[in-house]
């Protein structure tokens, strides 16, 4: 089973507008282009969050880039998200916002981890509750936890100041499921590939701009905009790569 996350699109309601120098539906755009040379076949799309930024108008341009997708199209939303707008501007196939969805083997769950009105994150003991039930339903399948913030420190101390605050918990809840082979997230705009005990921890870089790296304080990276593809096997394996996307790709 192919999958391709997109994260961190920010797009805004007019077309060109740039975010923090970026025009961000044009980057999206090259991103698209690519995979769709690269990986043309992919069985669903993940969307993790900051689909905007801040404007409720650009949920309309992720609508128009990803209606014809032809797969499901799984979205949750981000810190610059406006939660029910997203529900509601993106709703109607191949648009998907249910928790948890079962690809034979493999489920698929997409947590939200918004505050509202603030940018780091907190998964309540309702959306905590959701995710234990979906993973017991599902005991005999593979799974792929999905969510926005990041639950283990990138190296920055401004952005890790904006990670999900209660990471125990949800660890706690994935420790009780030993199926659980990956967790995904977007929110860092910078790679990061590692593994704690039987987890694969991804973090994507965004579609748009990067952060640095390891940085005290905010600065934008140099790094072009990115996706990332993941291979799920029926065995419970999870291959997985970050595709850079340059000016003349």
């Amino acid at each position: 089973m192919l999958l391709l996350q997109f994260t961190d699109t920010h797009l805004l309601g007019t077309p060109g507008v740039a975010v923090r120098g970026v025009a961000t539906d044009v980057t999206l755009v090259r991103c698209l282009a690519h995979a769709q040379r690269r990986h043309p076949t992919p069985h669903a799309l993940l969307l993790t969050g900051d689909l905007v930024q801040d404007d409720s108008s650009g949920y309309a341009r992720v609508r128009t880039q990803f209606a014809g997708a032809g797969v499901p199209v799984h979205c949750l939303p981000g810190n610059h998200d406006l939660p029910g707008d997203l529900r509601a501007e993106l709703s109607g196939a191949p648009f998907v916002h249910e928790l948890s969805n079962r690809y034979d083997g493999w489920l698929i769950v997409m947590l939200d981890s918004t505050v509202p009105g603030a940018h780091h994150g907190h998964l309540t003991a309702t959306e905590l509750a959701r995710l234990d039930q979906a993973l017991a339903r599902n005991a005999d399948a593979h799974a792929l936890v999905c969510l926005h913030h990041h639950p283990v420190p990138h190296g920055s101390p401004w952005l890790d100041a904006l990670m999900l605050d209660n990471a125990a918990e949800m660890f706690a809840v994935l420790a009780r499921h030993p199926r659980v082979r990956g967790l995904l997230w977007g929110h860092v705009h910078q790679a990061l590939d590692g593994v704690r005990g039987r987890l694969r921890m991804m973090g994507t870089p965004s579609t748009c701009m990067q952060f640095e790296p390891d940085a005290e304080e905010f600065n934008v990276d140099s790094r072009p905009p990115a996706y990332r593809w993941l291979e799920l096997g029926d065995d419970g394996s999870l291959k997985t790569g970050i595709e850079w996307v340059a000016d003349n790709d």
